[in-house]
């Protein structure tokens, strides 16, 4: 089983070293990884790995069973032999921009659960732009722009944001109604990682986070659209 050190807190480390567990035609699976596989609304971290006599450019990370998988697009020299060591390095402005737009995600919705009691019915974290789509909810031009407002005036408080792994009997308690779909995360996962904004925000989340909110930017929201009866789809980017 890989572990996933950048958990809890470690989501601004972007070079570290591992032992290679196995080796597949397209795949390395390493003893630990600080890469993010790709889930929860956010992608896998880009980068490269690199041994003694190789290396390999990882264009995609996955789950596996209780592995992670780190997918290249060819092995440049020699393959590496199971038990050696490897140097990993993550590609850090990608990573900045995936921890900077998933806490922004989690500050907007935040704001509209908050304002208009519509729920996250899904996202998707992107580099240059992200999503959110909302239900029930109906926004209206100015409903769009209140929440811009409201979600910068968040950010310019620069609260802290904290990760770290809390028992699950907890989190069901203190996450508010509507705020995660704590469901859907199997009951065998225990403890949980949660991604607390300051008296803001408390929320169950595996993604890569900033460590406070000055550090997120401006978000501009640039688009809005009905994706169906009750649903609504905020596109955002966020600026320096």
């Amino acid at each position: 089983m890989t572990e996933q050190r950048y958990l809890p807190d470690a989501d601004d480390v972007t070079e570290f070293e591992a032992t290679v567990s196995e080796v597949g035609d397209d795949y390395l699976v390493l003893d630990g990884t600080y890469f993010y596989p790709e889930g929860g609304g956010q992608p896998a971290d880009r980068g490269d790995l690199s041994w003694d006599g190789g290396s390999a450019r990882v264009t995609s990370v996955r789950k596996n069973h209780g592995d992670v998988r780190h997918y290249v697009e060819a092995f440049e020299g020699e393959r590496p032999a199971v038990g050696e060591t490897v140097s990993g390095r993550i590609d850090a402005e990608r990573r900045e921009a995936h921890r900077r737009m998933h806490t922004a995600q989690h500050v907007v919705s935040r704001v509209v659960l908050d304002e208009y009691g519509a729920e996250t019915a899904g996202n998707q974290v992107h580099a240059d732009r992200s999503r959110i789509d909302f239900e029930p909810a109906d926004f209206s031009e100015e409903n769009v722009a209140r929440i811009e407002r409201l979600s910068n005036e968040a950010i310019e408080r620069d609260l802290e944001v904290t990760k770290a792994e809390r028992p699950r009997e907890e989190v069901e308690e203190q996450t508010e109604e509507g705020r995660a779909l704590l469901n859907l995360i199997p009951d065998q996962v225990d403890p949980l990682r949660v991604v607390e904004i300051e008296e803001f925000d408390y929320c169950p989340c595996g993604g890569t986070h900033v460590d406070s909110l000055g550090e997120v930017g401006r978000v501009e929201i640039t688009n809005r659209e009905s994706k169906g009866e009750a649903t609504e789809r905020i596109e955002f980017v966020l600026s320096a």
